[in-house]
């Protein structure tokens, strides 16, 4: 699992859709295959499961052409993210270990990033219902910061509101960065991407 491979790769935005939901926390997985379907000129649409919004294309210079990448993201809620996951790693041939998770990360500030394969969901409902439905945790995931809330303030309600002002200056640069991690993941394999992006 710490080389690249030349089989298909699953890439998962996690987050809830609909507009209302759009700008908060637990939605950064969201953004960041926003913009590795930008990177690829393509835009999500359905897929002929009707569970989840797909786009399929390869990372790689141009007349380069990297392994085959599938984005998506799941069009239900984020507690129920699995079983399209599942359906999408059985449909496309996807072995676990060539699927990606990106999604939010509480227990790293804001800005940083973690890239990691296997390990528990440590409350996350998304990770949870992956780990539930694909029977394994074994799967990587591209941990992005959005830092612990405030005072009491609940986790829950904290991952379910907008990024500040202050952040959502920033925010594009954390997206881009993961994104940066996502295409390294799957081009040079584990070992060269933590040594790039987990500082």
């Amino acid at each position: 699992m710490s080389t690249p491979s030349d089989g298909v790769w699953l890439v998962v935005g996690l987050g809830n859709p609909g507009p209302e939901y759009a700008g908060h926390r637990h939605n950064v997985g969201y953004l960041v295959t926003d913009e590795l379907a930008s990177r690829m000129g393509s835009r999500f649409r359905a897929h002929k499961s009707r569970r989840a919004d797909v786009v399929e294309g390869r990372f790689g210079a141009p007349g380069v052409p990297g392994p085959r990448v599938v984005l998506a993201r799941a069009r239900c809620y984020m507690n129920q993210t699995g079983g399209p996951v599942a359906s999408l790693a059985a449909f496309y041939k996807v072995p676990a270990e060539q699927v990606v998770a990106v999604h939010d990360e509480i227990d790293l500030p804001f800005g940083a990033l973690r890239v990691k394969v296997g390990g528990g969901d440590n409350g996350h409902n998304g990770l949870r219902s992956m780990r539930a439905a694909l029977g394994t945790g074994d799967f990587h995931r591209v941990r992005v910061g959005v830092g612990r809330p405030p005072g009491r303030q609940d986790v829950a309600d904290f991952v379910l509101s907008n990024f500040s002002a202050t952040e959502r200056k920033e925010l594009p640069f954390s997206v881009q960065d993961a994104a940066d991690a996502v295409e390294s993941l799957v081009l040079k394999g584990l070992a060269a991407t933590q040594q790039q992006f987990n500082s």
